[in-house]
């Protein structure tokens, strides 16, 4: 569907900059973890395995970008998704590559 309005060249250059934030692997594995809900920084580390440095680093980038939002309980973080608009548009992403995921690879010398 075309739009009537053509966006802006600043509002193409914030679209851009938000789908760059998204376009880190560890990234989506951190929101994926938060779709449940809030979770502290080291559960999110232990639900994707990366080093707690790296986390905080990806956290800090999300919550820069108004993705995620954040809130601190005596030494623990805690992060939730404060963007509602990433439900859908990670529904609608995640859905239009369902048809295209690769299938495992066959373990060599193996015949089916």
């Amino acid at each position: 569907m075309a739009r009537k309005n053509p966006l802006s060249d600043e509002a193409l250059e914030l679209i851009a900059r938000r789908f760059a934030v998204l376009a880190e692997p560890m990234r989506l594995r951190l929101i994926q973890a938060l779709f449940a809900g809030e979770r502290h920084v080291g559960a999110l580390v232990a639900a994707t395995g990366g080093s707690q440095a790296n986390i905080s680093r990806h956290l800090q980038r999300l919550t820069r970008a108004n993705i995620l939002a954040r809130r601190r309980e005596g030494l623990l973080v805690f992060h939730r998704i404060a963007d509602p608009t990433i439900f859908p548009l990670c529904e609608l992403v995640c859905g239009s590559l369902a048809p295209e995921r690769p299938r495992p690879a066959k373990a060599p010398g193996r015949r089916r």
